[in-house]
């Protein structure tokens, strides 16, 4: 699942560098949930993707854009400020203000998710993004 970069300010672009890490949340009778390392996944896993950003260089905001396997159905991002698409990335808005026709969108329906990285955060040098889905 690599992440994608998409500049917002071509003339303040920063130069940046993302990689994604895939966990299977498990969970045992008496005990804490945890997350593995997903070497394998089978359907009904809950899963969990960060995606790690570093700033190399530049400045400015930038977006970070990733599409999600079709094998995996979106459920919440660790972040407030994330965006979703249902049609492919070609619209993009919160889950909850999105439609299919005449129906509201479902989070089975996302296709991409995106974070708008201000420059403030970006001055930081690097963050990380979480969020889950279940494998279909």
């Amino acid at each position: 699942m690599a992440a994608m970069l998409s500049p917002v300010a071509a003339a303040a672009t920063p130069n940046i560098s993302t990689q994604s890490a895939v966990y299977v949340e498990r969970q045992e009778a008496d005990r804490d949930r945890r997350l593995e390392p997903a070497a394998r996944l089978s359907r009904g896993d809950r899963v969990v993707t960060i995606v790690s950003w570093y700033r190399m260089g530049g400045d400015g905001s930038f977006v970070i854009t990733n599409p999600l396997p079709a094998r995996l159905a979106y459920q919440e991002s660790a972040r407030e400020n994330q965006e979703v698409s249902v049609d492919g990335g070609r619209t993009w808005g919160k889950l909850e203000d999105l439609r299919i026709g005449s129906r509201m969108a479902t989070p089975e329906d996302v296709t991409h998710v995106r974070w708008r990285i201000s420059a403030l955060t970006a001055a930081r040098g690097s963050g990380h993004i979480a969020y889950s889905g279940i494998v279909r």
